[in-house]
């Protein structure tokens, strides 16, 4: 999966939201324009090949604030649609620089 591609399905407005990504937006207070906007400038950090019923990825960005934020991306290639599954404010105690997860211990 390519970054370019969910950024082109966001700037075309072809985008669905999950309604758990629609509230985990509003618990960490984070609108939809924050949201896109830290994927025009992010960077996949991992990616699930095998989630059904497409591929997604895990984007790391910045808010407007320079505040990480994560993201986590379906895409289809057959509709060229992007569905944002979740987003979240990264716990520092679980991330080394936002974008490698620390062992649990």
């Amino acid at each position: 999966m390519d970054i370019a591609h969910i950024i082109e399905a966001i700037r075309a407005g072809r985008v669905r939201i999950t309604d758990h990504a629609d509230e985990e937006a509003h618990y960490d207070q984070l609108t939809f324009d924050e949201i896109s906007s830290s994927v025009l400038d992010g960077e996949i950090i991992e990616h699930y090949p095998e989630d059904q019923p497409y591929p997604s990825c895990l984007i790391y960005g910045s808010t407007f604030r320079r505040d990480p934020v994560h993201t986590v991306w379906a895409y289809s290639e057959q509709t060229h649609w992007a569905a944002l599954i979740t987003v979240y404010r990264p716990d520092p105690d679980r991330w080394i620089d936002w974008r490698e997860r620390k062992d649990k211990k």
